[in-house]
């Protein structure tokens, strides 16, 4: 018999709710390294979450798709972050 929380709907909606809340903070990340820390974590945690949906939870699949996800968000990440402003000095007329 199975539980209500195994349904695949139910399943993916935990999958959902967990990555909004996993990238939450990334919200105040703009340095490449704070992105690429977040975007890995977030890559890590979606990849092996796929993983063990599509894999039925072997964990030798869940670990390469937790890699290759990890990888792919640290890219995303650091390649995605604003660059810092650069301020010009004006000149200040006086009249």
């Amino acid at each position: 018999m199975h539980s209500f929380a195994t349904t695949p709907r139910v399943r993916k909606a935990l999958i959902v709710a967990t990555l909004l809340t996993a990238s939450a903070p990334l919200a105040g990340c703009y340095t490449p390294g704070e992105r690429a820390v977040g975007g890995g974590i977030i890559g890590g945690l979606g990849g092996a979450g796929i993983g063990a949906l599509a894999s039925g939870g072997l964990a030798g699949p869940t670990l390469a798709a937790a890699a290759v996800g990890s990888a792919g968000g640290a890219i995303i990440g650091a390649a995605t972050a604003p660059r810092p402003h650069r301020y010009r000095r004006h000149r200040r007329y006086y009249y």
